[in-house]
């Protein structure tokens, strides 16, 4: 079956998934860049990005876990736009006329408008609906691949409260935000349910993961 995956989903060592303040200058608010700092890094996101160079080991595989048998992504509008974007008609995402996802990409909204199809394969589909519903209708685009949970931080405790995430990759930032949207309010318990694994890495960063008992560990 379609499995829901959550992939480099970063969060501060004291759980915060993005800062306060967010803006059109700031998506992740007063956190910037901070907890996406070990990914920049990789040689995968420089190949991403078309730069040469990155880093590789154990930062970089877990990177690369991202994309392979990924057929839609969901996503909130939080990470879709900046706070107002639904009044913006042009507004297309942050990502530029070719978009990382390459995939239907859902946006949870409760300010629908019609799809948007983009350069490389991503079309983006407004849908305002809950977590079930949405990954019923990613599923059946992703046409028998499995569907990634893309953030942020609200969407994807809500898709874990709803018991409908199988395996989730959390990396553990070495920083502290002291406020912003966490992503482990409400959630206490959920372990019981997964088989946890955790591996440092010498940028400083933790790789924890997910994967509901039962299931191989895609990592």
């Amino acid at each position: 079956m379609s499995l829901a995956r959550v992939h480099n989903f970063s969060v501060s060592l004291d759980g915060f998934g993005t800062g306060e303040g967010q803006s059109r200058d700031a998506p992740f608010g007063h956190a910037g860049e901070g907890l996406h700092e070990w990914m920049f890094a990789t040689r995968w996101w420089h190949e991403a990005t078309g730069r040469p160079g990155g880093t590789g080991g154990l930062d970089d595989a877990f990177a690369r876990q991202f994309k392979p048998g990924i057929g839609a992504e969901i996503m909130g509008a939080g990470k879709f736009g900046y706070p107002g974007w639904h009044e913006d008609p042009e507004w297309k995402g942050w990502w530029g006329p070719n978009p990382p996802f390459h995939t239907p990409t859902f946006i949870l909204t409760h300010h629908p408008r019609p799809s948007i199809e983009m350069e490389g394969g991503t079309t983006f589909h407004f849908l305002d609906a809950p977590p079930a519903e949405a990954l019923e209708a990613a599923r059946e685009a992703a046409g028998g691949q499995d569907v990634r949970i893309g953030g942020g931080v609200t969407v994807v405790r809500d898709f874990f409260a709803a018991g409908l995430i199988d395996h989730m990759h959390v990396v553990v930032a070495p920083v502290l935000l002291g406020r912003g949207v966490r992503l482990w309010d409400g959630l206490e318990g959920l372990e019981k349910d997964y088989d946890v694994e955790a591996a440092a890495s010498p940028s400083g960063v933790t790789h924890l993961t997910f994967t509901r008992a039962g299931l191989p560990n895609t990592a």
